[in-house]
């Protein structure tokens, strides 16, 4: 694994994460994984890929019992430290691979959480396996992820195309352009954090599928899934926002273990379905494409507000 460009990116991402998450996160992503992990209070929660450690103290705040968190890269978990010695919360940090966690004990907490982190990590499986060993009896593994069918690095785009109505007013119609889904491996992802500076990360593309064999493999079972929708901030803040009030670029998954009680978990209220409603279909008449944008939810450029986690390759 190799952490030197989110090394290098520390002071910026935590610079851009504060107390709440970027915009990606506090208004896409983190209401929809907020949502599925529900109540904390009292639970033991250990916190994959950190980053600098938001979301392990608003667990804290929110009355976990215990709360661990790790990350891979040394200056990033820095920060972390120094904005908890600032305002404690009693959360424990420690830099630590992901897929090599061996000196936590086995069974010793109830939640584990990888927020927008597990496509960044090499031995993703390993991840997995390891996650799933941290968990207690009716324990729950709760992760976040670029949404594997519509957001593929730089195999991915958007595409606007407008059309004419009858009325002769236009309307445009965004389509997702993916190819290659079925290519797995490694992809660089580009980050501009200043007008003249660019830090380049190892992300992986996996299927779903693949996906969901590392989760069997591990002892671990879907339970739920979600595809966050965008906040009204996001629409406001971010040029993608309406795209993705069509199109998902993100993926929260709920698994518990095999064999595993439904009955309810620790902290959490009984399953309720997504309250998140789909487009509606419209139909257009198709002209030529306006414009083709490639985006998604990497950091390709510094004011797009399009930085999409706060995590490090196999922390």
């Amino acid at each position: 694994m190799n952490a030197v460009g989110w090394d290098m990116m520390a002071a910026w991402r935590d610079q851009r994460m504060g107390e709440t998450g970027d915009l990606w996160h506090r208004a896409i992503i983190d209401p929809t994984l907020l949502s599925v992990i529900g109540s904390v209070r009292d639970l033991r929660v250990f916190e994959i890929a950190c980053g600098n450690g938001y979301l392990a103290r608003r667990f804290a705040a929110d009355g976990a019992r215990t709360v661990v968190a790790v990350d891979a890269s040394v200056p990033t978990l820095a920060t972390a430290r120094a904005r908890e010695a600032k305002n404690p919360r009693g959360v424990r940090y420690e830099v630590r691979d992901a897929s090599h966690l061996e000196d936590f004990p086995t069974a010793s907490y109830d939640l584990v959480v990888a927020n927008m982190a597990l496509m960044d990590i090499a031995e993703g499986e390993k991840a997995i396996r390891e996650a799933a060993r941290l968990l207690a009896a009716g324990g729950r593994f709760i992760f976040s992820i670029c949404h594997p069918c519509f957001d593929t690095n730089d195999r991915s785009m958007w595409v606007v195309e407008r059309a004419q109505t009858a009325g002769g007013a236009f309307t445009d119609t965004v389509w997702r352009k993916v190819s290659a889904y079925r290519v797995e491996g490694v992809q660089s992802v580009p980050w501009q954090i200043s007008e003249t500076e660019t830090v380049v990360t190892d992300s992986y593309h996996r299927t779903l599928s693949t996906y969901s064999r590392y989760l069997r493999s591990a002892g671990l079972a879907i339970a739920r899934l979600e595809e966050p929708t965008p906040l009204p901030e996001a629409l406001d803040g971010s040029p993608q926002g309406r795209f993705m009030q069509q199109i998902p670029l993100h993926l929260v998954v709920e698994a518990r273990r095999l064999g595993d009680s439904a009955a309810r978990v620790p902290g959490r209220g009984p399953d309720r379905g997504s309250d998140l409603s789909p487009p509606a279909s419209r139909r257009t008449a198709r002209s030529s494409p306006r414009a083709v944008r490639r985006s998604g939810s990497r950091g390709r450029r510094r004011d797009s507000g399009s930085a999409h986690r706060d995590s490090s390759p196999g922390s």
